[in-house]
Order: structure tokens, then sequence, then C-alpha cells
């Protein structure tokens, strides 16, 4: 404000000087336009000298100018710094975060709305063979994998997906073997995304060579165990054994079934994970086979004193019949087991316009909440001595979560510690076959 006075100062004095100027020659009105004009004037020049150091500044001085003028030059000269110190500091950031991306071992890309490329790391550039050229392209142009294309559409990014391509290993790059990664978009910003890319390739060989193992180690043991088993039961039926060694024997006997029941379910397991085609199926009546499901528990020596039966729809499951009774058939064995004689089990069957449903409820001891993620895991107990002594594998709802997967499904648990758990597998529409007299009234309407 100071200034600006000392600016309107000078005006008047300019103005008073040029009046005085004009008095003298007897024209006072053009002493002070002359005047006037001067100030202008030199405002002028003043102004041009800012304009050439405003667009020169990097290469010239600034004007020397006092008043309101040397203000304003000092004010754009420290904008001028601030500028260039923040400028140096954001070059030294981005530097540092392109030394920290290149640092990481997975690949990322950065996609703009319409899923345009607008920068990627080293490891993205070779696992996709990209080049600075790609830049402004859509990912789905270049990364043509159908199943990455399918996950792009979907929407649905929770979970990786894998893919399996060829690409460069090694120093020598005239050899190739196949690659497989994990692509994984994480949306950020406004409706931009992040593409991670990871080589698991190490990984999956792994799991290849435990499939492998514990398939061959099944295969192997099978015929030994049935051997034993049949050795077993012969003496088991021998009168001349002493009463002292019958009863290790039946112990030895029931432990060697158990085992058998054991390298069944990896095998079947096996067999389930090594089938990558697609499953089409026939007809599955699941009315009869839940009748059939509830027969074979009466027929144990313990089970729950009530059991019921529900067939709520007369539909049909397009499918694999032996895969689907051995899921069924697993979900009611565990149900059993964990279920005390004088409680209860329901078995159910329905089906609405989003597809099929098949659970198991019952009123057993029930299962913590921090178990039932890890329930279909191979093995995975929630009680090891007690699963143990019910002769429990631990592959049952493994093999439960691989056949509904193979079908097109999911599984759902559901339980509550003390008062039972319900097991629910739901199938798709697609699996669904409703009878002929629903279909008629379906398309008379």
């Amino acid at each position: 404000m100071r200034l600006w006075r000392f600016a309107i100062l000078r005006v008047a004095l300019a103005s008073l000087a040029g009046a005085s100027a004009g008095l003298l020659v007897g024209h006072a009105a053009w002493g002070v336009a002359l005047a006037l004009g001067a100030y202008l004037l030199w405002q002028l020049m003043m102004l041009a000298k800012l304009d050439s150091w405003l667009r020169l500044r990097t290469f010239s001085q600034a004007p020397d100018a006092g008043g309101l003028w040397g203000d304003i030059v000092g004010q754009v000269a420290r904008l001028h710094r601030r500028k260039r110190y923040h400028k140096r500091r954001l070059i030294q950031f981005f530097k540092q975060l392109r030394r920290s991306t290149e640092a990481i071992p997975d690949g990322i890309v950065m996609l703009a709305r319409e899923r345009e490329i607008v920068w990627f790391n080293s490891v993205a550039a070779r696992l996709f063979h990209l080049r600075k050229v790609d830049l402004g392209l859509q990912i789905d142009h270049l990364v043509r994998y159908p199943e990455f294309i399918d996950y792009l559409e979907s929407g649905q990014f929770d979970r990786p997906v894998l893919v399996r391509t060829d690409g460069p290993r090694g120093a020598n790059t005239q050899q190739s073997s196949a690659l497989y990664l994990t692509l994984q978009i994480v949306p950020y910003g406004e409706q931009q995304r992040l593409l991670i890319i990871r080589d698991v390739t190490h990984q999956v060989r792994l799991e290849s060579v435990r499939k492998d193992f514990i398939a061959n180690a099944s295969h192997e043991l099978r015929s030994p165990l049935t051997v034993i088993s049949g050795y077993l039961e012969t003496l088991s039926q021998d009168a001349s054994i002493d009463a002292e060694v019958r009863a290790p024997l039946t112990e030895m006997r029931r432990q060697a079934e158990r085992m058998a029941a054991i390298v069944r379910d990896l095998l079947e397991l096996s067999q389930l994970e090594d089938e990558t085609r697609e499953l089409v199926g026939e007809p599955v009546d699941v009315g009869a086979m839940l009748a059939m499901l509830r027969k074979d528990v009466l027929a144990r020596r313990q089970h729950p004193a009530q059991i019921s039966t529900e067939v709520l729809s007369e539909a049909r499951i397009r499918g694999n019949e032996r895969e689907i009774h051995s899921a069924f058939s697993n979900l009611v064995d565990n149900a059993t087991k964990f279920t005390p004689a004088d409680g209860s089990l329901w078995i159910e069957w329905n089906t609405d316009a989003s597809g099929g449903r098949f659970s198991v409820r019952d009123s057993g001891i029930g299962i913590l909440p921090e178990h039932i993620p890890r329930l279909t895991e191979r093995f995975y107990r929630v009680d090891a001595g007690r699963s143990r002594d019910r002769g429990g594998s631990g592959l049952g709802l493994a093999i439960v979560k691989h056949v509904i997967q193979r079908h097109g499904g999911s599984l759902e648990i559901s339980s509550e510690l003390g008062k039972g758990s319900i097991f629910t597998c739901h199938f798709p529409a697609n699996r669904i076959i409703q009878p002929e007299s629903r279909r008629e009234a379906a398309g008379a309407r």
C-alpha cells in the first residue's frame, strides 16, 4: 500500500512540475500533458523491460527498477526461484519414484480411463514386449490373452487372472519356455487403473511337481494297501488267532482302511485338478440322490436322531453324476460325523431364477469364523485329533470345492459355534434343467 501511495505521489509531482513549467510559457495544461506523457513513456519502457525479462529471464538479468516496478520485479523473481526449487524437488521425486519402481520385481503398467498405456516399468516391458511407441495405445490391443480380455471385460478385479505365455528366459533369448503370469487390475484415482504383472512360473512348476508327486504316490500306494487290507481281513476272520492278537489286528485293519480312503480321495482330487476340459455332463436326478444319501446315513451304526430331506424342486443338474454324488456325500458325511446322536440333519434341494441350491444343515458342534476360509484346503482340520478319531482325511471339502467349481458353481459355508453349520452348493442357472411341464408352462406364458 505504501508503494501505491508513493506512485500516486509521483504522478502528482510530475503533474505539478509540468504545470509550473507550462505557466512559465503561458500554457499550464500543455505542461501537465507533456509531464504525464513523459511519465507514461517511462512506464511503458519499464513494462517493455519487464516483458523482455519475463520472456528471457533464464538468460538476462532482472531490470534495475525502483518503486512499484521494483516491487513487482522482486515478487516475480521470488516466484521464479520458488518455482525452480519445487521443480527440482519434483524432478528428484520422479527420479526416486522411477528408481523404486524399477527395483520392484513385478511389472507395473499405468492405464488411463480408456485403458490407454500411460507408463510402464522395465519388467512390464520385458514380459509384454512393450516399447515407448506403445504409450497411448490400449492395453487390450497389445496383450491379447483370452483370459485377460475376459478379465478386463468382467470388471471383477478382486483376484488376479493366470495366463500362460512364451517368453525369453535367461541370457540366451533364443531359448524360450512357458511363462506363467498373474495379472491384476487395481483401480485408483479418477477411473485410472494399475496393472500389476507377476511372474509365478516357479510357483506353478512347484505346484505341478507337488500334484504329480501326490498322484504318483497315491497310485503306488493303492496296490500295497489293497494287499495289506486283504491279508488283515483274512487274519481277523481266522478263528485260530488268539484273542490278544485280534484287537491289534482289528486296529491295523481300521487304519489300513483309513489309509486306503485317503489314497482314494487323493486320486480323485488329482483327477479333478488335472481335468481342464469343459464339463458338459448329463441330467442328474438330485431328488433320487438325496433319498440315497439319507439311506446311507441311516445305515451307519451312529447317526443323528433326526434326518430330514426336502426336495423343493423337480429340476435336475446337468453334470457328472459321479462327481456330484461324491461332493454331496462328502458334505453329508461331514455333517454326520460332527453332529451328536441326539442332533438333527437337514438336506435340501431347491431352485429359482438364479440357479440351484443344495444345502446340508446340521445341529453339530459348529466352526469358529477364523477356520471357515481355510476349510477347503487340503488336509486342513479344525481339530486334528477329533477329525482323526472320526476317520476324516481332510480332503473331503477340497473335493467338494473342485467339483462345484467344475460345474460353474460355488460353495458357501456359514456356521455358529455350538449351534451347527450350513454348507450350500450354488449352481448357475445354465446347469439347471427344469421338468418338461414347467418348461411348457413358461413357454405358454
